[in-house]
């Protein structure tokens, strides 16, 4: 398989006619992720209410790979429980290093990244998102639990 290959029509679209959300003035946590191998660079914003992701922002200079990524978390993310997001994160992480499956159910336009498996420098830019998400995640129930604790 080219390195061009990757590149599929459904990527393109995915990426080329991706909502930009932008950044939130009042996130809960933040993150930000580099791709060290390209370049790749998100931030993202979080709100978290009631243990599901409330608000969603991000803004992002990336490859096809990763704005297809963003794209499909931009658009799904709002309401998806803390732990079926880690999971979500889980399951790219299996799909593209251990030949897991693809997601499923609304997440299911993340299959349309599984050739990416074959191409280990690009699986950064692909997972930046959910690695951003999930650690913004984390700062958030660290906060959490040093209220608990005053």
């Amino acid at each position: 398989m080219e390195l061009s290959d990757l590149y599929s029509q459904k990527i393109l679209d995915l990426a080329g006619n991706a909502v930009q959300p932008g950044r939130l003035a009042h996130a809960d946590a933040s993150a930000r992720k580099v791709s060290r191998v390209c370049g790749s660079v998100i931030e993202v914003d979080v709100v978290v209410r009631d243990g599901m992701i409330a608000e969603y922002g991000h803004e992002i200079s990336a490859c096809a790979l990763g704005q297809t990524s963003a794209a499909v978390v931009a658009r799904e993310v709002i309401g998806t429980p803390i732990g079926e997001f880690r999971s979500l994160r889980d399951s790219m992480h299996a799909m593209l290093k251990d030949n897991g499956a693809p997601p499923t159910g609304k997440w299911s336009d993340l299959a349309y990244l599984e050739p990416v498996r074959e191409y280990r420098a690009r699986h950064m830019s692909t997972l930046l998102v959910f690695d951003a998400v999930v650690e913004a995640l984390e700062k958030i129930e660290s906060l959490e639990s040093v209220t608990v604790k005053s």
